[in-house]
């Protein structure tokens, strides 16, 4: 799962800067994406370690920050969409689509994440 989470983590700061650049460098906060994917590879490397201690400690915070960033983007997506309309004004619709980029990126990278969890686990008892 360490290889996987470089993967999203990847997706997410090419997502972070597309987003940050396809504005005209105006929105700092178009960034996110690529802060929780340079904090989610640095945690990923963490994690290709040979010590299944470790290796279980940093994905554990890896999916936890997945579960955080979901949330976070799933939310706010909701949020300024709902807002935007009940103003009567048009959403940031570049936003909306980073956001619900990342939501979905996310919700993917925490239920692989959650499948291979479980996986383990029940090799671990069939053994």
């Amino acid at each position: 799962m360490a290889k996987t989470t470089i993967i999203f983590a990847v997706l997410l700061i090419a997502l972070g800067l597309a987003g940050y650049f396809y504005t005209g460098s105006q929105f700092p906060t178009a960034l996110i994406p690529m802060w929780f994917g340079l904090v989610m590879a640095l945690f990923g490397f963490l994690a290709m370690s040979p010590s299944e201690s470790r290796r279980k400690l940093f994905m554990h915070i890896n999916v936890t920050i997945g579960l955080i960033g979901f949330l976070g983007a799933a939310i706010t997506a909701v949020h300024r969409y709902g807002t935007a309309r009940s103003e009567g004004v048009e959403p940031n619709y570049i936003a909306l689509t980073s956001q619900l980029i990342m939501a979905a990126l996310l919700l993917n990278y925490v239920v692989l994440c959650v499948k291979s969890f479980i996986d383990v686990r029940r090799a671990r008892e069939l053994n």
